[in-house]
């Protein structure tokens, strides 16, 4: 069970943390550096199983998530208007399935564990699949049954679904019709639901911060700016900070930045046009209501090129709105534009994403350029996933002259390729070549 069954709102995991031993400061996680011989002592979520404190240490399911890091970048902090010691890139595509998923799903698979399931399934527009097979293929405890929308699925991301194992339902839909589906089987049947309704994953994605704060010498940064796709890291962020707040273990919270693409924009619209807050849990309800409504009947569907985040009804929705009350949060839009030009620039700098995650980098450069960030700010941006994860956008973009768009990135109102970095044609000839190689 992910929702109570009388109001519908998703369940939420909190701990008596006067029952559980608690560390006095964030340093005393440090000691676990040296004893990383110790699968959960080396895993980045479970070092920190204190502050997770749901599952005994031999009931824990790793696979060595979490070994990202955080880089700085003078590059990327000039593209976004940020003095260049200012922004930093949190680079979960590191992880063993190269994306953030990971973190959510090793806390989700040892629950299903701990519960004896059997069977795991979820909706996905990718990383979430390919998440929960190689968690499935490790742990050889259920099996996974993963739904996907028709044609909204990168072939990265499926390509490792089917590798590891999961047997892969393409739902004739998209994300949101998928995920409707796989909360009814899983209902009807008495599957493990394994999406982000699920509150034990977004235990497991609360690590993130952790792991943000131990980079930053457990300094507590100015912003972190996230993709809002269903919304679950922003979810995770804000009650990781909450509770970190009440144990005495931050002296202050970092304010949170959701970005949201134009083509999939609920929370900006229903947050930043229409005035949604948490209000202390009693949220307008009919509010919400009223604008998924009206969704239906006009049969708006999302549409955008991040594919990560190409989600119209992010079921985290309530628990995001408490995150941005936590965080003195704020929402934005960017379109495909602007995602794939800092995307371009993110890779230029060293590390290579998948269009979702330069969202992040996108909205920074916003909200710098709107006076809500201050240059002086130190900035930390999620990178969600690895650049492989959705090669096709990337060539793409590359490929890109004055003469010639791709007729994929003009339908989704990208015209320019100002960073293009495309293989240049030239003949056979070693004159030739070395006369190309001496322009550069």
């Amino acid at each position: 069970m992910t929702s109570c069954p009388k109001c519908g709102e998703l369940l939420d995991v909190t701990y008596h943390w006067d029952q559980v031993p608690v560390p006095q400061s964030l340093r005393e996680f440090e000691k676990r550096w040296s004893t990383r011989n110790n699968p959960i002592d080396f895993s980045g979520v479970w070092r920190f199983r204190e502050l997770l404190p749901f599952a005994h240490d031999d009931q824990i399911i790793t696979i060595g998530e979490g070994q990202t890091m955080l880089k700085a970048s003078a590059s990327v902090a000039r593209y976004a208007g940020l003095n260049e010691d200012g922004l930093f890139l949190q680079y979960e595509g590191l992880n063993p399935s190269g994306s953030f998923k990971d973190n959510g799903m090793t806390a989700a698979s040892t629950h299903a564990v701990m519960v004896g399931a059997k069977v795991a399934a979820c909706a996905s527009t990718g990383n979430t699949s390919a998440s929960l097979a190689i968690y499935s293929s490790v742990a050889q405890k259920f099996k996974v049954v993963v739904f996907v929308g028709s044609g909204k699925i990168a072939f990265g991301k499926l390509s490792q679904a089917l590798d590891y194992g999961a047997k892969t339902l393409q739902i004739q839909g998209d994300f949101d019709d998928a995920l409707a589906r796989v909360r009814e089987v899983c209902t009807q049947e008495g599957i493990y639901l394994c999406n982000s309704v699920n509150p034990f994953r977004l235990e497991g994605q609360k690590s993130i911060m952790f792991r943000v704060l131990e980079s930053l010498n457990w300094e507590v940064p100015d912003w972190i700016v996230v993709p809002g796709g269903n919304l679950g890291n922003s979810s995770a962020f804000g009650k990781a900070f909450m509770e970190l707040k009440q144990l005495g273990l931050i002296d202050r919270i970092p304010r949170l930045a959701i970005i949201n693409a134009q083509g999939a924009n609920t929370l900006y619209q229903l947050y930043e046009q229409h005035g949604m807050r948490w209000n202390g849990g009693n949220y307008d309800l009919d509010q919400s209501t009223d604008f998924f409504t009206q969704m239906d009947k006009e049969n708006r569907r999302a549409s955008t090129l991040a594919s990560a985040i190409e989600i119209n009804r992010p079921v985290n929705f309530s628990k995001a709105l408490r995150a941005l009350d936590v965080c003195d949060g704020v929402v934005r839009e960017v379109d495909d534009q602007q995602i794939l030009d800092a995307k371009a620039q993110v890779g230029a700098g060293g590390l290579g994403c998948e269009p979702a995650s330069a969202a992040s980098v996108a909205g920074a450069k916003l909200l710098k350029s709107e006076g809500v960030i201050a240059a002086g700010d130190r900035v930390v941006c999620i990178l969600t996933g690895h650049q492989l994860k959705d090669p096709n956008a990337t060539v793409a973009y590359h490929s890109a002259t004055d003469e010639h768009m791709d007729e994929k990135l003009s339908s989704h109102g990208v015209n320019t390729a100002p960073f293009s970095n495309g293989p240049i044609v030239v003949e056979n000839d070693l004159d030739k070549i070395i006369e190309v190689i001496r322009s550069f």
